[in-house]
Formats: C-alpha cells, structure tokens, sequence
C-alpha cells in the first residue's frame, strides 16, 4: 500500500509559478506511474500529467503543456509538478495519483487506473 500526501499549494499572482510535491511512503515507489491530476471548484476532476517509473517518459493535458513540468526523485520517493506562468483557470486542488499495473507502451493512465490518490494541495490564482 502506498500513502501519498500532496504540499505546496497556495494563493500566488496569475504569472507566477508553484512546485508542487507529492510524497509517498513505502519502498517500492519506482514501480508506480505516477500522475497528477487537479479539480477546480463544481468541475469534475481532470488529468494533468503522468510519468513513467524510471522518469523517462511524460505524458501531458493538453491545457497545461508548455507550462507545467512533472518529474520525480525514486531516492526520495516524491514526484513533483513545477506549474509556470499560471493562470486562474488553474485555480483547482492538485491530487498525485500511483498506478501500479500500467505496461509501458499502452495507453496512458489518465483516469481510474490509478490505485491510490492523495488529499490534494489547493491551488489559487489570482488575477
């Protein structure tokens, strides 16, 4: 099982820039695919970004390429979201996601593949 607990968030100016971080616990972190995935006030949640275990390859929405970068740290068990130059439809709670079963070269894990979620980390943009 793996517990993830998400930090980072806060209000910032529509330009500015957050890193998020997700941390998870146990030891077995590099056999997940990590994503992140963000819910703004009365929307469903959406995807926003996933990444292989060893960190090779990302997989992005749309809405967020070009501004939003996810990486991770196997050594630290953390997986991270840098968000540049954002805007208030940013304005959301942040969620990281594990997904455990996900084979490489199929469909990216984008929804309820993931096995375990965290609480979130809000998000506010302000104009």
């Amino acid at each position: 099982q793996v517990q993830l607990v998400e930090s980072g968030g806060g209000l910032v100016q529509a330009g500015g820039s957050l890193r998020l971080s997700c941390a998870a616990s146990g030891r077995a972190f590099s056999n997940y695919v990590m994503g992140w995935f963000r819910q703004a006030p009365g929307e469903e949640r959406e995807f926003v970004a996933a990444i292989t275990r060893s960190g090779g390859r990302m997989h992005y929405a749309d809405s967020v390429k070009g501004r939003f970068t996810i990486s991770r740290d196997n050594a630290k068990g953390t997986v991270y979201l840098q968000i540049n130059s954002l805007k208030p439809e940013d304005t959301a709670v942040y969620y990281c996601a594990a997904e455990a079963q996900w084979v490489y070269g199929s469909t990216w894990p984008t929804g309820d593949e993931y096995d375990y979620w965290g609480r979130g980390t809000e998000v506010t943009v302000s104009s």
